[in-house]
Parts: C-alpha cells; structure tokens; sequence
C-alpha cells in the first residue's frame, strides 16, 4: 500500500522496507527486522519506530543481496539512519529548537565554546584572584569559590528543561508510533534489551560488521562503556544529593566515598568508551553510514570525554591552586552538555528505549 508522503527519507524508507517486507532474508537479525515482519503495510509513523529500533549495527547490509551495485539500491542502515535523524526534529520540544539537529556538530561546538568562555569570564571578573587562585580544603572547599546556592540554581534549572524536553518529545514519539501505556513486563524487557544493547551483536552474537566483512563486538564494548559510565556518573550525583540534604555532608567527599567512587569508575567509563567508539567509527566501512551525521556524533563523544577528563583532574587537583579555574572549566562544560542534552545525539538513547519498550509490547501480543 502506498501512502503518500512529502518526506524524502519517509519516502525511501517506504521503497526500501517494501523490498525488504518481501525478501524478509535479515528476518532474524534484529528486532528491526522483526519488527517489520508484523506489518504487512506501512503508515509513516511506522518508519519513525523503526528506524529508532535501528541500531545500526550494518549486518543487514552486508547480508543483503540487493545491496548496491544491485539495482535495487537497497542500503537500510542508511535509510535508517536518514529518518531516524528526522525523527529528532520532527519530535523536538520546543518546536522552535528543532532546527538544532541541522549541522548539530557545529552548533554543539559553537554553544559550547560560548558558555565555557562566558562561565571562565564571568569567574575571572566576578571571583577575586586569591579566592580563584586559592588552596582550599575540607567540606564546602568548592562553594568557597562558587556559591552552593548559585551552583544547583544554574544546574538545576538547566538539567531539569532538558529532562522535560526530552520527557515531552518522547510522549510525542510514543503516540505516534502506537497507542496505549506499555506494561511492566515490556519496560523491563525494553530496559534490559537496552542495557544489554543486545542488538549490537549482528544478529548472531559476533558483533557489528567491520571494514573487512568481519565481525567485531568491540562497538558493543566501547559503547557499554560509555552508558554505564554516564549512568554511573549520573548515580554519583544522586548520591552525592541524597549526602547533602539528606545527611548532612558537604561535598567534596573522600575518595574512598560512595560518590567519588561511582564518579570515578564512571568518569574512567567516560574516557574510554568515547574515544574507542570515535576510533571505531573512522576506521569502519562508511559504505552503509550516513557520513554527513559524524559531526553529531563527534561533537556528542567529544563533550562527554571533556566534562569527564575534568571532573577526573578537579578530583585530582582538589587541594591545589589549580582548583578554582578547574572548577570553573567544568561547570561551564556540565552547563553546556546540559543545555545542549535534548539536541545533541543524546536523544538517540531516549528514542531507541522507547522503541525497545515498544517491540516488547508487539512481542507479547
């Protein structure tokens, strides 16, 4: 069934799955594969799920046989890609903000530069040289150079519009795609499908295809690393938040303490898994990626390294002169990565949930 639409990538979508729906040869390579075995047509909404159930693992492609140089052009991943980039702006919250996806690479590095710059001048201007330029130690060490209230105000405000925008535009998402409330069972199952990122074994447990047809799950690797290093990072926080007001104890905290060392493994997490998954990137076949999105991904891999490389040296300089402009430099980068956090890759991992969560519920019926 054809149904009309204006989107180019909704359109090639639509050529490509209608291909695939009749060959259905990578029927057992992934949930995307499954996913559309379910469907006998396709609305347009179903390529948006699609496409974020997608983890572009390149098996598909390389199993194909209608792959270019075949007539058929069939290159899903790229497709895929292309519309699950659209999905971004077409879900965006604010509406106004969608256009942050175009050339995104760019903009996250112009913001970016711009915050720190504006953050490290307004210390410079705002906090005296003995205190910027100061040793201090002990609990409250760091509000002696920025003040506790000042610092969750800004940090608050600005991680909490992201967690709503990024809350609005997956409702957005979610019902459009398809109706009604998940249960448990497939939330669970999503989530563990996610954690797990089962979908990044290529269909058969060996990994993601590479630049020589081989298979590799060093992806899958470095792309664990980098989750649960954020999410450790994230766990941190909370702790070091549930010290605070709810015991009583004033940052910074010992080493040996719950949040320094869930800080610390996730920070470490942070370091290797961006560098690895850049590294990957650039050294696999660009055949069946879409290479005009690097830059989102980049700039998105580079920021987590930067906010992580400094909290790591804060940690380490913490009784040191060099405390204060690292401090600085940090919450100007946490500030930026904040406010960049609902229009920079990221999303990819509210949407891909979301997705998961959505073929669990198809599974179980």
């Amino acid at each position: 069934m054809i149904i009309a639409t204006d989107a180019p990538a909704t359109q090639e979508a639509r050529r490509v799955m209608d291909i695939c729906n009749a060959c259905r040869y990578c029927e057992g390579l992934c949930a995307t594969f499954q996913a559309m075995s379910l469907r006998r047509t396709f609305v347009d909404q179903d390529f948006d799920y699609l496409a974020n159930l997608c983890h572009n693992c390149t098996a598909c492609y390389h199993d194909c046989q209608y792959a270019p140089p075949h007539t058929f052009d069939v290159n899903v991943p790229a497709v895929l890609t292309d519309t699950r980039i659209a999905t971004y702006e077409k879900y965006a919250w604010p509406g106004a903000f969608a256009r942050a996806f175009q050339r995104n690479g760019l903009l996250v590095s112009l913001v970016s530069a711009v915050l720190i710059t504006l953050t490290m001048a307004l210390a410079l201007v705002l906090i005296s040289n003995n205190v910027l330029f100061g040793r201090f130690s002990g609990p409250g060490s760091f509000y002696q150079i920025i003040g506790h209230t000042l610092m969750v105000v800004v940090a608050g405000l600005t991680f909490g519009f992201s967690v709503v925008a990024m809350c609005v535009s997956v409702v957005k998402f979610w019902k459009a795609t398809g109706k009604g409330m998940p249960s448990l069972k497939s939330v669970w199952r999503g989530c563990v499908n996610a954690g797990t990122l089962k979908y990044l074994d290529g269909g058969h447990g060996e990994g993601c295809s590479s630049v020589d047809d081989g298979f590799s799950n060093q992806r899958r690797i470095f792309h664990q690393l980098t989750m649960w290093g954020f999410l450790l990072c994230f766990a941190a926080t909370c702790v070091a938040t549930v010290y605070d007001y709810g015991l009583g104890r004033v940052a910074p905290y010992p080493f040996f303490s719950l949040p320094v060392l869930l800080g610390t493994v996730g920070g470490i997490g942070l370091l290797v898994g961006p560098v690895g998954l850049i590294w990957n990137k650039m050294r696999s076949d660009t055949t069946p990626m879409q290479v005009d999105y690097y830059g989102m991904d980049f700039a998105f891999l580079i920021m987590l390294f930067l906010v992580s490389l400094s909290g790591l040296l804060l940690l380490a300089l913490r009784e040191t002169a060099a405390m204060g402009m690292l401090l600085v430099v940090h919450l100007g980068l946490v500030l930026s990565f904040f406010v960049m956090l609902p229009y920079s890759k990221f999303v990819h991992a509210v949407y891909r949930l979301a997705a998961l969560v959505r073929f669990a519920e198809e599974a179980n019926r």
